[in-house]
């Protein structure tokens, strides 16, 4: 029999390309078939194609997205210190206050932020109540400001007002800092817009009493070695993320014994080691920073295509690409989360993707690295073949591994890391995120936690931008 008789006595191994309708053809008929979800680079845009075939295979911009990998993993970020936002975050003043994402105007800002920020200016002494303070913010007295933009990250609102304590993280490698407020724990809290006299007394408590308290105890160590922390709780099931029970654990094993060397009296002491001890999300908000110190590193090299920030406000999703300047944000509108709600609410009561703690990805942690924390699809939703499919996918659209943070369950391979924005468009595949839903009103609080993707409205944006200014075409 001929090579061609033979093949047409096989039976039919069938891949199917495109739309799904001939599988399904192919299922009624019981004959077995693969279907292939593909698409073409950059969707087929024209535009789109021509920028990646100029970019791609770039010996300029491959020689810099090493480098920036090459930053971001070398950083070693410590804590410090903790003291006022004013006394250390450049540009901050007494009527300045910071958010989550990229710039946006009160009129525009979704209800979290806006009740965070009233709650802010109550807080401050700017105003006595609700009423003042909205009319405050909308007079144009106050200056607003993306975190990002001042060194610092704030988790959901992400709201920094001047006397708010920050922790202040120093990357030791490259010598510069970055910051981000005290995490106030589970419940009615600022960051998802409640500003109730319990969140605001909570607040006070921070400033007046556990924050000088920590300031004491880190003044007797010579930093908190964070980079060694984060990497050890990958290993124990933690993604730093929306999972902090092992980072925490280990960041109170390190803070202990400097706090009980204190000559603080012992109510005052019990009080702030029970805080932490009682608050599973505290590292977040020292991963936030440490993640931040890094990506700053990395921001700013010329012909570079690295991601160094994703962030949200509830109303646009924003990005900024290490080649493409400081206050340089690509924007779209912010994706709703997918994912599992608390009882009593649904897909109508959450607000658009929210915060920054988005930082955790950009880093290579938080989602990308949730093939390691099984245990987090309990909180998100999925199955633990999903969180690990998820990691390995990211692999396709980042420059690197890091093998400071490996992932046990892929056999110790070191996470994805290094979004490049080629990549993203050249494969339609998005980064994947992690997080918790805020409730679209001020002050209700989380709703949910899920799964939720950037739109890819930022990269495409990015990637043209990108193309016109090394070809010399953009002009300020």
């Amino acid at each position: 029999m001929s090579q061609i008789g033979e093949i047409f006595n096989q039976s039919l191994k069938v891949i199917n390309i495109g739309t799904s309708k001939f599988k399904e053809d192919l299922d009624l008929q019981n004959v077995e078939s693969v279907q292939l979800d593909w698409r073409p680079p950059a969707g087929g845009n024209v535009e789109l194609i021509e920028a990646l075939d100029y970019l791609q295979d770039n010996e300029k911009v491959e020689e810099a997205n090493q480098e920036a990998i090459k930053r971001i993993k070398d950083a070693h970020p410590f804590l410090i210190d903790i003291d006022q936002a004013v006394n250390v975050i450049p540009g901050m003043h007494p009527k300045k206050i910071l958010h989550s994402g990229p710039p946006i105007t009160w009129d525009r800002m979704c209800g979290p932020a806006k009740g965070a920020i009233i709650g802010a200016l109550i807080y401050e002494g700017l105003a006595n109540d609700e009423s003042e303070a909205e009319k405050l913010a909308a007079s144009g007295e106050i200056e607003f400001a993306p975190a990002n933009e001042h060194a610092a990250v704030g988790p959901m609102a992400g709201i920094i007002s001047p006397s708010m304590p920050v922790h202040v993280i120093e990357n030791r490698v490259h010598g510069n800092r970055a910051y981000c407020t005290v995490n106030e724990g589970l419940g009615k809290v600022l960051r998802f817009g409640a500003n109730s006299k319990e969140v605001l007394d909570r607040l006070k408590w921070i400033e007046t009493v556990f924050a000088p308290v920590l300031k004491k105890a880190l003044a007797l160590v010579d930093g908190i070695d964070l980079k060694t922390i984060t990497s050890q709780s990958l290993h124990m099931g933690d993604e730093c993320h929306n999972r902090n029970k092992a980072s925490t654990s280990l960041f109170y094993r390190e803070i202990i014994d400097y706090f009980l060397q204190t000559d603080v009296n012992q109510e005052e002491l019990r009080q702030v080691i029970r805080f932490i001890k009682e608050n599973e999300h505290y590292f977040l908000n020292l991963s936030m920073p440490a993640c931040k110190s890094a990506l700053d590193a990395a921001h700013g090299i010329p012909h570079s295509t690295v991601v160094t920030t994703m962030s949200r406000n509830g109303v646009d999703f924003g990005i900024r690409v290490s080649g493409l300047g400081e206050k340089t944000w690509f924007t779209a509108p912010a994706n709703f989360v997918k994912g599992l709600f608390f009882p009593g609410y649904a897909e109508g009561d959450a607000a658009p993707d929210l915060g920054d703690s988005t930082i955790t990805e950009t880093m290579g942690i938080g989602g990308f690295a949730m093939g390691g924390s099984p245990a987090i699809v309990q909180f998100v939703g999925g199955q633990v073949e999903d969180a690990i499919a998820y990691s390995e996918q990211m692999y396709d659209i980042t420059v690197g591994e890091n093998t400071n943070y490996s992932i046990p369950t892929l056999n110790f391979r070191g996470g994805a890391y290094g979004i490049d924005i080629r990549k993203v468009i050249d494969t339609n595949v998005l980064p994947v995120i992690n997080t918790g839903m805020a409730h679209k009103e001020a002050g209700v609080g989380q709703v949910g936690a899920g799964i939720v993707h950037p739109p890819m409205g930022c990269f495409e944006k990015a990637l043209l931008e990108f193309a016109k200014e090394y070809r010399g075409e953009h002009h300020e």
